[in-house]
C-alpha cells in the first residue's frame, strides 16, 4: 500500500456492519490467489470458475442482498472497496461479481419484482453459486444507451412467457444462473421491461464468440432464445413503451462507480507490478536498481497522484451516497467521476509501458494484461462522449 493509499478511511457508513476489517482482509487474501491463475485464464479464454467457488466459500456473493433476507446489505463505498480489490487479482472476475453485485442491488430497490421470485433468488445466491446479469445488448440495436427498442420478443401464453431473441457481451455467461433479459411484448400496446430467465431452460443456449483484446476471462458470449418459456411472475418491470418511468439516479449511480473502483484495482495492480520491477531491476550500466533514477520517481510519482484522485473521487462520492447526503444530480456527478477515473487508470498503466519499454510488453509480465483490461473500460455504459454531452448540456441548460 502506498502512501496516498492510506488516505482512503478505514471505516465506513455500512448499517452497523461490524466484519468489514475481517471481509476486506478476505478480499486481499482472494485477490492474491486469484492473481497466480489470471494470466493462464486470460490467455486460454478460459472461465475462472475456481475464483467463484472461492467467493461463495467467502461468503462474498451475497454482499448486495438485503440483510433481512439473509444478505449482508452493504453499502457502496464498501462494495467499491471489495470490487477495487478482486480486480487487483483478476479483473474479468471482479467484472463478473460487479454486474452480479449490481443486480442485487437494484432488484433490492425495485419494488416491481415479485416477492417470491425475489426471495428465492436471493436464497439461491446465498446458499450456492447462483450468479445473475443482465442481457440487453443485440447485434442489430448496439447497446440500448442510446436508445431504441430491444428486438426480442416475449410472447405472453397461458402457460407464461415465451422469449425469442439474440443477445451478444453476456458477462459471466458460463456460469450464470439466471439472464435478466431485455425484450419488448408482441402485445397489441407493446410493452418493454425485463424478464427473469434461468439457465436449464429448453430453447437457452450459449454460443462462445467472446475473443476479445481485454477482460478475455468474462466468458462474455452470445446469449440464443428460441421459445423458451418462463412463468409470468418472471417478468420482472415491464411497462407500457409509450409511458415515461421514473428514473433512480441511484441505480446509475452505483454502475458508474463500481465500474470505477474496478478499473481502480486494474491500475493499482499495474503500479504494484512496476514499482517491484524498478526496485529489483539493477542494469549493470547503472549499478542501482532503476527505482534510483530522477526520472522513474518522477513518473512513478505521477502514476501515483492519478491513482490518488480516483480513490479521493470515488469514495468522496460513494460515502454522500451511503449517508444520503447527495445532490439531485448525483447520476451525472457519477458519470463525471467514471470519465475522470477511467480515463486516469488508462494513462497510469500507459506511464508503466513507457518506463518498461519491451519488458512491459512480455506477455510473462502482467503489465501488458493490465492494460489490455484497463482499455475495457472505455467500452462500459455511459461512454465517454455521453457522459461529456450530458455534463455540457447541464451546463448549457439545453435539453
Amino acid at each position: 500500500m502506498s502512501p496516498l493509499e492510506q488516505t482512503v478511511p478505514e471505516t465506513f457508513i455500512n448499517k452497523g456492519l461490524e466484519t468489514l476489517p475481517n471481509l476486506f482482509e478476505r478480499v486481499e487474501a482472494l485477490a492474491k490467489d486469484f492473481a497466480t491463475r489470471a494470466a493462464a485464464h486470460d490467455r486460454d479464454g478460459s472461465f475462472p470458475f475456481e475464483n467463484f467457488t472461492a467467493l461463495h466459500e467467502a461468503g462474498l456473493l451475497s454482499l448486495t442482498i438485503p440483510r433481512e433476507l439473509g444478505g449482508q446489505g452493504l453499502g457502496l463505498t464498501s462494495i467499491c472497496r471489495v470490487i477495487e480489490g478482486i480486480a487487483r487479482g483478476d479483473a474479468s472476475t471482479a467484472l463478473v461479481l460487479t454486474m452480479h453485485y449490481l443486480q442485487h442491488a437494484h432488484a433490492a430497490r425495485n419494488r416491481r419484482w415479485h416477492p417470491e421470485v425475489y426471495q428465492r433468488l436471493c436464497r439461491e445466491s446465498i446458499e450456492g453459486i447462483t450468479l445473475l446479469n443482465a442481457a440487453r445488448v443485440e447485434p442489430e440495436l448496439g447497446t440500448p444507451a442510446r436508445g431504441g427498442l430491444p428486438a426480442t420478443v416475449a410472447e405472453r401464453t397461458k402457460d407464461g412467457w415465451r422469449l425469442t431473441g439474440h443477445k451478444q457481451y453476456t458477462t459471466g455467461s458460463p456460469i450464470l444462473s439466471y439472464f435478466v433479459v431485455w425484450a419488448q411484448t408482441n402485445e397489441d400496446e407493446p410493452q418493454v421491461g425485463s424478464f427473469l430467465v434461468p439457465r436449464d431452460l429448453p430453447g437457452l443456449r450459449i454460443v462462445e464468440t467472446w475473443d476479445h483484446l481485454g477482460m478475455r476471462a468474462t466468458g462474455s458470449h452470445d446469449l440464443i432464445l428460441e421459445n423458451v418459456l418462463i412463468p409470468l411472475e418472471y417478468a420482472l418491470n415491464i411497462s407500457p413503451v409509450s409511458t415515461t418511468l421514473s428514473f433512480d439516479p441511484l441505480i446509475s449511480t452505483w454502475g458508474s462507480l463500481t465500474v470505477s473502483a474496478l478499473y481502480l484495482g486494474v491500475a493499482t495492480a499495474a503500479r504494484d507490478w512496476l514499482t517491484g520491477y524498478l526496485n529489483e531491476r539493477t542494469p549493470t550500466n547503472l549499478g542501482e536498481p532503476l527505482a534510483t533514477l530522477p526520472r522513474f520517481q518522477t513518473a512513478v510519482g505521477e502514476m501515483e497522484a492519478l491513482l490518488f484522485a480516483n480513490r479521493r473521487l470515488i469514495y468522496s462520492l460513494a460515502e454522500d451516497i451511503d449517508k444520503g447526503e447527495y445532490e439531485p444530480n448525483v447520476g451525472l456527478q457519477a458519470q463525471a467521476v467514471k470519465y475522470l477515473t477511467t480515463t486516469n487508470s488508462i494513462r497510469a498503466v500507459e506511464i508503466g509501458l513507457q518506463l518498461t519499454g519491451n519488458p512491459g510488453l512480455l506477455k510473462k509480465n502482467p503489465l501488458e494484461r493490465h492494460y489490455r483490461d484497463v482499455l475495457c473500460s472505455r467500452i462500459h455504459t455511459p461512454q465517454n462522449d455521453v457522459i461529456c454531452q450530458s455534463l455540457g448540456k447541464s451546463v448549457l441548460k439545453v435539453k
